[in-house]
């Protein structure tokens, strides 16, 4: 074995290790334990034996039939366990009835099948052929199936939303499940044409999945989205709490108070901290600095435009509007406008 070689194995591996490794986090350390962790920590679980398969196959020597039949059939528990948990996402209180595990038969029926399978039954047969392209060809139709399933829950999903003011938590639930979903269409077109092709390298695959489980694992946990499941979708009145806030902040000028905090506004609300924190940051898309930041700005724009305060500096203003100092003035006001005050008086008069 060259050094291409093991280099291409480790590349290869390295996302199987990468999924195994978050899914063991999932199932058995994340804190939240909630369906949706769970399922998707089977995924990966499943996608290790598949991937697994591909580079045994590819890189290892006089590898037994057994285990290539096998490696295949865990196709057939990723579509299912797939549309499980994109319906677990947008499915306000979703369990797994007794009925969805039906859909693992296939799963089981060619698993036994694959059991029998003895080396020199796959050399000598004249049935290997036949049986062997039937069941490959039905193992990626009912993957795709799967897919094609998946895609149509979310779709259906995002469609109820579509006239409904949505929350930060549902926007980044459909966000991901788009993701997620693209990812598993690419990983099936890859096999799907090294299959047809074969100037496609078999162990492009594998490859291809590290890439695509990296940048999935990346967005999971920058979107937090195993912090979050179909319950986001649950009807409340947070909305309307929400405008209540706004409109108590806007009229009544809280924001240019220097001392208001979260506590300090949860009382003013009747709420908890926590609730008014929640409430913020599904309904702005902002956490509270943010969101009172953000009034204290579209203030400061006014004033600093206004001719009866050219003489102000704006420090004064900074400090008018309820900033403490005038570094977390210019700090906020570049984040929101993306230049300093000072630019943006100048460009505007």
């Amino acid at each position: 074995m060259n050094f291409s070689d093991i280099l291409l194995i480790i590349v290869s591996s390295a996302g199987l290790l990468h999924g195994v490794v978050i899914a063991y986090y999932l199932i058995f350390f994340k804190n939240k334990k909630i369906t949706t962790n769970y399922l998707l920590g089977f995924i990966l679980i499943f996608m290790a034996f598949r991937i697994g398969k591909s580079v045994m196959l590819n890189f290892g020597e006089n590898l037994q039939p057994v285990f290539i039949f096998l490696g295949l059939t865990f196709l057939l528990l990723i579509g299912p366990f797939l549309r499980w948990y994109v319906i677990g996402m947008t499915q306000v209180n979703f369990k797994i009835e007794k009925k969805n595990y039906i859909e693992l038969i296939p799963f089981i029926s060619i698993f036994i099948a694959s059991l029998f399978v003895t080396e020199e039954w796959y050399k000598n047969s004249k049935w290997v052929l036949i049986i062997f392209s039937s069941g490959l060809i039905f193992i990626y139709l009912h993957f795709l199936f799967y897919i094609i399933l998946s895609w149509i829950v979310f779709k259906g999903s995002n469609k109820k939303q579509e006239n409904k003011k949505q929350t930060k938590s549902q926007k980044v639930t459909f966000e991901w499940l788009r993701l997620l979903i693209i990812g598993f269409v690419i990983i099936w077109v890859s096999y799907v044409f090294n299959i047809l092709d074969e100037t496609i390298p078999y162990i492009s695959g594998p490859i291809l999945y590290s890439l695509i489980i990296y940048y999935l694992s990346y967005k999971a946990f920058q979107l937090k989205v195993t912090d979050i499941d179909g319950n986001v979708f649950k009807e409340n009145n947070n909305q309307l709490i929400f405008d209540h806030l706004t409109k108590m902040v806007i009229q009544d000028k809280l924001y240019i108070d220097s001392e208001l905090t979260l506590s300090k506004l949860s009382k003013l609300l009747g709420k908890t901290k926590q609730k008014t924190s929640e409430i913020i940051n599904q309904c702005s898309n902002k956490n509270f600095n943010d969101f009172i930041n953000y009034y204290r700005i579209e203030e400061s724009k006014k004033m600093l435009l206004e001719k009866e305060n050219k003489n102000f500096t704006i420090a004064s203003i900074a400090f008018d509007v309820g900033f403490n100092t005038l570094s977390s003035f210019n700090y906020a006001f570049k984040k929101l406008e993306g230049v300093t005050p000072s630019v943006y008086k100048k460009k505007e008069i």
